[in-house]
């Protein structure tokens, strides 16, 4: 989730303090219903709640026992790695183990001015970042040097996680350099597949396994997922009716931020159907989906997103109820 702020008639949005008590009350439901991973996206934008994803996650840890707690993403390359694993370190401690950091450069710049970097880095900075939080990830004890912060020398970083190790995700969309990078480091790799055919996605994933295996690394280790919308209903009609007017509210207002049409009904059905990208429909036609994804790229996890323009809170905890009880136990047959 990212913890999206809906308008109401009057145009004004849902108060942050409200929708952050609701993101808690989904967590823990989410653990309670079985579900394996609850993930959270860091923005910095008037549209949502969330723009500190581990401060959410540590609250969520008191509160759980079992789910893993992830970014989705954490925008590394506008933060500082040092930083970044110490929270997650310590969200590994509270919740015994289950943290995870999904790292990306983000769908939005907001954080670059806001944390004083140049976008003209953009690349640089993700690629240094990455090098230094996965070597804190590997030592205790790190000295390091680059060109766009002050090195490190003999400097120690604590706490450390629980086996003093991370679980550190790859997430892209679409660039074949950054599924290089992801398969040169031996990181598992997650794709926001949020439009479009994700058959379009088959080469990615494929140069994503054969660099992989160049490297050489263990394919036995070798982790992919897929991060989508969804949302779920007792039946298709009532899912797709009860999601499209928040869903086409939210991908209108990016649309016209970014010199698109507004979001019709239309592509809403046609991302509906088995060769969409939206995970949105009854329990049967959203396992069905999910295992057809697994038979097309081989994936190891789904993230279905949920609360993509602000659907209301009981309707979320529906999906999350019908993931656990309907398609999560479903798709462990089929798979």
């Amino acid at each position: 989730m990212f913890g999206d702020l809906p308008k109401d008639d009057e145009g004004n949005r849902q108060p942050a303090e409200q929708r952050l008590e609701e993101l808690l009350e989904e967590i823990k439901l989410a653990d309670q219903a079985g579900l394996d991973v609850f993930a959270l996206g860091e923005h910095h934008r008037e549209d949502y709640a969330v723009s500190s994803p581990e401060i959410v996650l540590a609250a969520a840890a008191a509160i759980t026992k079992r789910i893993k707690l992830a970014s989705a993403v954490t925008v590394l390359s506008s933060a500082g790695p040092v930083r970044v694993y110490e929270d997650f370190a310590t969200i590994d401690l509270l919740s015994h183990g289950r943290a995870e950091i999904m790292a990306g450069r983000g769908s939005f710049i907001g954080s670059f001015p806001l944390y004083g970097h140049d976008l003209k880095d953009y690349d640089r900075l993700f690629e240094a970042q990455l090098d230094l939080l996965l070597k804190i990830n590997e030592q205790e004890i790190i000295t390091w040097k680059g060109s766009l912060r002050a090195p490190l020398e003999n400097q120690r970083i604590l706490p450390r996680a629980v086996n003093d190790h991370l679980t550190i995700w790859i997430a892209v969309g679409g660039t074949p350099e950054s599924v290089r990078r992801a398969a040169r480091h031996g990181l598992p790799l997650i794709i926001a597949i949020i439009g479009g055919s994700p058959k379009q996605f088959k080469p990615l994933v494929q140069l994503y396994k054969d660099e992989y295996q160049a490297n050489g690394h263990d394919n036995t280790k070798m982790k992919i997922g897929i991060h989508s919308h969804s949302f779920a209903a007792a039946d298709s009609k009532q899912s797709a009716d009860t999601l499209y007017p928040y869903y086409a509210s939210q991908m209108s207002k990016l649309g016209r931020e970014r010199g698109w049409p507004p979001y019709s009904r239309q592509q809403f059905e046609a991302g509906r159907t088995k060769e969409g990208a939206l995970f949105v429909g009854s329990p049967a036609e959203i396992t069905d989906k999910i295992a057809y994804m697994h038979e097309l790229f081989g994936i190891t996890r789904f993230v279905a997103h949920i609360d993509v323009g602000g659907a209301p809170h009981k309707e979320l905890m529906n999906t999350i109820e019908l993931y656990g009880k309907e398609i999560i136990p479903a798709l462990r047959k089929i798979l």
